[in-house]
């Protein structure tokens, strides 16, 4: 579950007060708005990168406001993606893994697991230079599922994609995160994604999160 309690974020000197959002544990929540009007900075703030300036937020149940980000059992995809220009794909999907210690049977069984949920077995051993953007969507997404979070963060995942990709990653998230069961939240400005993708969408209007009812 991801809750937002009149929390107030902020980005230099823009700003928004008041914000509530609810989406259920296991269900896939899309937040959308026009550019520029502070889908990323509320999403970075439930991530940690940004701190609250005032509300509460409370993920699975726990409050997690004043929290570091890596306390937070959230996987982040950010817009770009991020990817390391010197790593592999399997050194990617491993990243969460060896930060934690984990031992190194069973991050490479997890790496294993993950490229083929996410159909990457055939360029594991490839660097991100070169790669499509479908492919470079779906090293992102499992190097964030890799440490198994409870909640999924993705910040228009789609955006850059061409239109056949944006169809084809758009059925893969679906399929992936409920098979993982990770509650997600996807900021977006499209209505479309919104259409394929929510159990639940939210519009930032007037500054404030309204719940869109279909």
């Amino acid at each position: 579950m991801i809750v937002l309690e009149n929390v107030t974020v902020r980005a230099g000197t823009f700003s928004l007060s008041g914000l509530s959002l609810e989406i259920p544990t296991g269900q896939y929540g899309v937040l959308m708005g026009r550019t520029a009007c502070g889908k990323t900075t509320i999403l970075e703030t439930i991530c940690g990168l940004k701190p609250a300036r005032a509300g509460r937020i409370i993920l699975d149940g726990r409050e997690v406001t004043h929290l570091k980000a890596a306390e937070r059992g959230i996987g982040y995809v950010p817009q770009d993606g991020a990817l390391f220009s010197t790593m592999t794909v399997r050194q990617h999907l491993a990243f969460a893994l060896a930060i934690r210690n984990m031992p190194d049977e069973s991050t490479r069984m997890r790496v294993a697991e993950l490229a083929r949920l996410l159909g990457i077995e055939h360029i594991l051993d490839r660097k991100p230079l070169g790669l499509s953007g479908g492919e470079q969507q779906r090293v992102a997404l499992g190097r964030a599922l890799a440490a198994r979070p409870s909640i999924l963060c993705l910040d228009e995942p789609l955006g850059c994609l061409d239109e056949d990709t944006h169809g084809e990653v758009c059925d893969l998230l679906k399929r992936v995160c409920r098979e993982v069961a990770v509650t997600t939240l996807h900021v977006t400005h499209s209505m479309s994604e919104a259409k394929k993708l929510a159990d639940c969408t939210f519009r930032i209007d007037g500054g404030a999160i309204r719940h869109v009812i279909e």
